[in-house]
């Protein structure tokens, strides 16, 4: 499979089979994903995976826990065009291939609630890394993530990145144990498709390189 098709075929999963995925894929996959490139070799990233009753257990305390925007890591405030039709798009559109209007805000809670419990996968990853690290190192966390979601296409996986978990930041903190001084960055679903599920037949748009691309110097 060629890195073209990798690309092609990954995409954002919500809803996953009921079939394990064994310890040591999961372990190859985090592990080959720390090749990608950092600033200065600093490979700042810091990943716990939970699986089977751990990530159950989880996912029940996120439910019973308050959620807590914090300012700057999640979409900046007003947001502006093109960016705010392209991500409203976006949201339409999922809920449009599931079957659920705007005006039913019961439904969509229900479908936003499905996060916790990483849309039904097996295994939850959790990526986090220390709040003294600034722009350039939060960069390497998404080559980091790009690099795993890839890999993880290659071995018939699917996956899906959550900004959702920074929301339970300091909950998920106390719970994986992680040392004072760090923060999550991204949750990420692993698994196997449920190629059945209305809500994977849906993809989401691309803008066309008219709009953000500029080539110079080319004869």
């Amino acid at each position: 499979m060629t890195m073209e098709n990798l690309l092609q075929q990954r995409r954002s999963v919500r809803a996953f089979l009921p079939r394990a995925v064994d310890a040591a894929t999961v372990r190859q996959l985090l592990e080959t994903a720390a090749q990608a490139p950092s600033g200065g070799n600093m490979q700042p990233w810091r990943v716990t995976a939970v699986g089977g009753d751990a990530l159950q257990a989880l996912g029940a305390k996120a439910s019973q826990t308050e959620p807590v925007s914090r300012p700057g890591l999640s979409y900046p405030p007003g947001l502006w065009e093109p960016y705010r039709s392209r991500r409203f798009d976006n949201g339409e559109d999922l809920y449009r291939a599931i079957g659920i209007g705007r005006e039913d805000k019961a439904a969509r809670l229900q479908q936003l609630a499905k996060n916790s419990q990483m849309f039904g996968a097996p295994v939850g990853v959790f990526v986090a890394v220390e709040e003294r690290m600034g722009y350039a190192q939060w960069v390497d966390l998404g080559i980091y993530l790009q690099s795993f979601m890839l890999l993880a296409v290659e071995q018939g996986l699917a996956t899906c990145a959550q900004g959702f978990w920074r929301l339970y930041n300091d909950m998920l903190i106390e719970q994986l144990a992680l040392p004072a001084g760090y923060q999550i960055a991204f949750g990420i679903a692993l698994g196997y498709e449920d190629p059945s599920a209305s809500i994977n037949q849906w993809r989401a748009s691309r803008a066309p390189g008219g709009e953000w691309l500029t080539l110079q110097g080319f004869d």
